[in-house]
């Protein structure tokens, strides 16, 4: 079972709709803490659950992203949820394409942040298998060491230190195996390229404007495929940018969740 992280659950049962938020690599699902706030104060279900290994979730060899799909339907079902609106950043949004493609029914719209659609090339892939080996040597450092400049703005680094701390600690907590686990299955990913012109539920892509490992130009290829989509870019953040700025993702997050509930 995956452990998970929630706003507006209760035993009695929620409601049919919840938000599900999809967590990157190789953080947890506490970096969405000020959206379950916001989506709790704001009176949405919200379900923020943690891959395979982390944070209390139970551990799982040679996983893909169908598997966790598979898992997360799980999830939602025992809650009682019928749909989602599946919010994924970096990580998240590559489990988020596998959702819909799996669950296209339970899949109320989607949220896709700081991700890509495409598969790896050659050279990214080699790029992973390095970092494998790092982390296999280091550990949660190593991974910590190579991920977290990318993650903010230099300018949040020297005002939020704070930010770069906070997600160090999630780093932490995992063990190389469950990290290089949740790599080799970003690695089997499928190309999600195919899938968008098919995508016909509501679509928001959120994306930071100083992002460097998922750029604005990347957002704005999903969007451009992606019939009926919308496409905001968040100044002064990088990848992690729900982190980075959440007045102004959780903004554009409740803005897409009302023109939903009124769909």
């Amino acid at each position: 079972m995956l452990s998970y992280l929630g706003a507006n659950l209760t035993t009695s049962g929620i409601a049919k709709h919840a938000v599900l938020l999809l967590h990157a690599f190789p953080l947890s699902a506490a970096m969405w803490r000020p959206q379950l706030e916001a989506l709790g104060n704001a009176g949405y279900a919200a379900i923020a659950p943690n891959a395979y290994g982390i944070a209390g979730s139970g551990e799982r060899d040679e996983w893909t992203f169908t598997d966790y799909a598979h898992e997360l339907a799980k999830l939602l079902e025992s809650l009682g949820v019928e749909r989602a609106t599946v919010v994924g950043l970096s990580m998240g949004g590559y489990q988020a394409f596998e959702f819909y493609r799996l669950y296209p029914g339970k899949t109320a719209s989607l949220v896709l942040c700081d991700t890509r659609a495409e598969a790896d090339a050659p050279a990214a892939r080699s790029v992973r298998e390095e970092f494998i080996r790092a982390v296999e040597a280091g550990g949660a450092e190593e991974a910590a060491r190579r991920m977290i400049p990318n993650y903010f703005t230099p300018e949040t680094c020297v005002r939020k230190p704070e930010l770069a701390d906070e997600a160090v600690a999630m780093i932490r907590e995992q063990s190389a195996t469950v990290i290089n686990r949740a790599m080799r299955a970003i690695m089997m990913r499928h190309d999600a390229t195919p899938l968008l012109a098919s995508i016909h539920c509501p679509v928001l892509v959120l994306n930071g404007k100083e992002d460097k490992l998922t750029t604005p130009e990347t957002a704005e290829s999903i969007h451009n495929l992606t019939a009926g989509s919308q496409l905001h870019l968040l100044s002064g953040a990088a990848h992690i940018s729900n982190m980075e700025q959440p007045a102004a993702f959780n903004n554009s997050l409740l803005a897409h969740l009302e023109e939903v509930r009124r769909s």
